[in-house]
């Protein structure tokens, strides 16, 4: 075996010019299959991020028409211990009407678990002044909402519901949630303040949370319907409300899964292509060895380590170049607002298995010219030249 390695290093030194054809072959395959893979990854990732990302993946509902339901606290504490949860949040909502002077605006009055329903909405994040509210009747207000109603942080205002009941609220803080219409309509407070407002008592209207895998949310909701085994309530998940976005996300995943396999593919029989005819090259050589005594299987060793060594730095070669063509795309697709037009998404199981699916792929291709090499007949070698 040892013998064979140095033998397939002497070759492939002997023929630089055809080593370097070799991997580069090997590393732009790679880099091309790193490239596009972390792209559509990271484009992936912000899509998430900007649609699901800050908004609840699951919710569980009333289904009485009341849309209100007090059992609320068993509920989390029997979710509490499901490990594929992160946040959860109970929520009071209801539509309402604003009044500052002679403006008015209708509204959606939410009121949260703060502390919790931040994780989900990342509320200190988007806040664009003030801050969250501390204490009963202070709110948040969207940043289009604050305009409509030409007010600023620290003024009150009155908010209005169907039933008639009115309430002065101080805005203590402002939002931009990424979404007009929620910037047109939000008005955020704490969950004592909102039940107060609509008369629901210790009610509450939605039970938000996310999950720790984005995309096994379906079967997520499942086993927390299970768990609160309660007919009166409807649990509900982000890809059964968003099938075009979940249609779009598996489109560009299987797009990218083509295109890497077209690529290693490619590459497959470049390599096999040229090491076959290597075999022919060094026919000679071979012969000569096979006629000192070096048996069929050491020869055939030597195709096996040439592709190995040939993928194994045309792997390294192709990460390197991957990840300088990814940093180069983020650094110069730039928007509107500076920020990348994708954003850097290093995935390393995924750059780790691109590596090993290059190796694999040479030493698969290896097999041939190997195999050829032990039809190789030394005496008929050796009197044909």
């Amino acid at each position: 075996m040892r013998l064979s390695f140095k033998i397939a290093l002497r070759f492939l030194r002997n023929n630089l010019g055809q080593t370097l054809l070799i991997l580069t072959g090997i590393a732009v395959g790679v880099s091309v299959q790193i490239f596009i893979g972390l792209l559509i990854q990271g484009l992936q990732q912000s899509l998430i991020n900007k649609t699901i990302g800050s908004s609840p993946q699951i919710t569980i509902t009333a289904l009485n028409k009341q849309a209100t339901f007090t059992e609320w606290e068993k509920d989390m504490a029997l979710l509490n211990g499901n490990a594929s949860l992160t946040f959860i949040s109970a929520s009071a909502d209801g539509a309402a009407f604003a009044y500052n002077n002679t403006e008015s605006q209708s509204v959606i009055f939410r009121g949260m678990q703060l502390a919790s329903a931040d994780g989900i909405y990342h509320f200190t994040d988007r806040l664009t002044e003030g801050k969250l509210p501390a204490s009963k009747s202070e709110v948040m207000i969207g940043k289009n909402l604050k305009e409509a109603l030409g007010v600023k942080v620290g003024d009150t205002i009155t908010v209005k519901t169907p039933a008639q009941k009115f309430m002065d609220v101080k805005i203590v803080g402002v939002l931009d949630l990424k979404v007009a219409a929620l910037n047109d309509s939000w008005m955020v407070s704490d969950l004592n303040t909102s039940q107060t407002l609509f008369g629901y008592g210790n009610s509450v209207s939605t039970i938000s949370m996310q999950v720790k895998k984005v995309f096994a949310s379906d079967t997520t909701a499942v086993a927390v319907a299970t768990i609160l085994n309660d007919p009166n309530l409807k649990v509900a998940d982000w890809k059964s409300a968003n099938a075009e976005l979940l249609s779009g996300l598996s489109g560009q995943s299987i797009s990218s899964t083509m295109i890497q396999v077209f690529v290693m593919v490619s590459v497959v029989l470049a390599i096999a292509s040229v090491l076959a005819i290597t075999v022919m090259q060094k026919s000679r050589q071979l012969g000569i060895l096979k006629a000192m005594g070096i048996k069929d299987s050491i020869a055939s060793l030597i195709f096996i380590f040439q592709g190995l060594i040939l993928g194994l730095l045309g792997a390294i070669a192709g990460v390197g170049l991957g990840l300088g063509l990814c940093i180069m795309f983020v650094t110069f697709a730039k928007g509107a607002d500076g920020s990348p037009v994708v954003p850097l998404y290093i995935n390393m199981s995924f750059i780790l298995l691109s590596a090993g699916i290059a190796v694999i792929s040479s030493l698969i291709a290896s097999f041939i010219p190997a195999k050829a090499s032990l039809s190789l007949n030394p005496i008929e070698v050796i009197r044909n030249g």
